[in-house]
């Protein structure tokens, strides 16, 4: 599938905000399962825009504000040829040992009733454990925005019984860890088979499991990886591999609006892909 994004996060401050400092994970890895045909980061304020790999291996920018400003908007566009894996993830790179993503943090930690969750579908095969995971923490919990916030914990959200994709995954990532496996945070975007066209950027999470590696689950969907899924950053939890974290000085009361389109789209017959990383401020 032939995929063009475009993603846009914008922030406004009631007073100007100086000494702005955003660390940007916007820029999708290749694996076997996506290639990245073009790719390009605006950022809408003087400054200077870095590029780095954090220790993840996710491609990251830093960006530094030159002067105080009211509003700040990021612009992503690119386009991406991804394929359908079985949600097995391959060819990406990985510099860290599976082992390392066994480590629980805040937002995932294992708590009691996280693991009678996990223990309710443990099973001799890993891959029928998993998938019994994922249906059903997709079974208990309400799709709801609104409920749950950024810095919202899996045992919280479990409790609720309602949440967004973030908090799907890191009940997921927590219960996943309980039963032995090594687990992460993925965020990215999603375009669904009947709606191409998506309004936000989505998160899901990968699993490893001996023999095959790392396995992706999205409890939202119920359903593995597809090719309407790129991946753009992974991590411990949503903090980790959030697209955008930063700081600054001032600024009042912030407010934030993000959009994110997906589509499907036209890719000329006999062209190359390859890929082209440009970044400007």
């Amino acid at each position: 599938m032939h995929l063009q994004i475009d993603h846009i996060t914008r922030y406004s401050y009631s007073e100007p905000a100086a000494g702005i400092v955003q660390l940007l994970r916007l820029t999708p890895r290749e694996a076997d399962c996506q290639q990245v045909v073009q790719w390009r980061l605006d950022v809408d304020a003087d400054g200077r825009l870095m590029p780095l790999t954090d220790a993840y291996g996710n491609i990251c920018h830093m960006f530094y504000a030159d002067k105080a400003v009211d509003s700040l908007t990021l612009h992503v566009t690119g386009t991406i040829i991804t394929s359908d894996s079985g949600g097995i993830i391959a060819g990406a790179h990985e510099p860290l040992p599976p082992i390392l993503y066994r480590r629980n943090t805040a937002l995932t930690a294992i708590t009691p009733a996280i693991a009678i969750l996990a223990e309710a579908f443990a099973r001799p095969d890993p891959i029928e454990s998993l998938h019994g995971l994922m249906q059903g923490i997709r079974d208990r919990m309400e799709f709801q925005p609104g409920i749950t916030g950024m810095v919202t914990d899996a045992d919280t959200a479990l409790s609720l019984g309602r949440g967004v994709c973030q908090d799907l995954s890191q009940i997921f990532i927590a219960a996943a860890r309980h039963l032995g496996f090594p687990a992460r945070y993925v965020s990215g975007h999603y375009a669904a088979p009947d709606h191409l066209e998506q309004e936000a950027a989505h998160a899901w999470a990968e699993a490893h499991v001996p023999g095959l590696g790392w396995v992706s689950f999205d409890p939202t969907h119920g359903v593995s990886a597809t090719e309407g899924h790129v991946r753009v950053a992974v991590g411990l939890d949503s903090q980790e591999a959030a697209p955008v974290r930063g700081t600054r000085r001032g600024g009042g009361t912030e407010s934030l609006a993000v959009g994110v389109h997906g589509r499907e789209s036209a890719f000329p017959r006999g062209a190359q892909s390859g890929a082209q990383n440009q970044s400007q401020s």
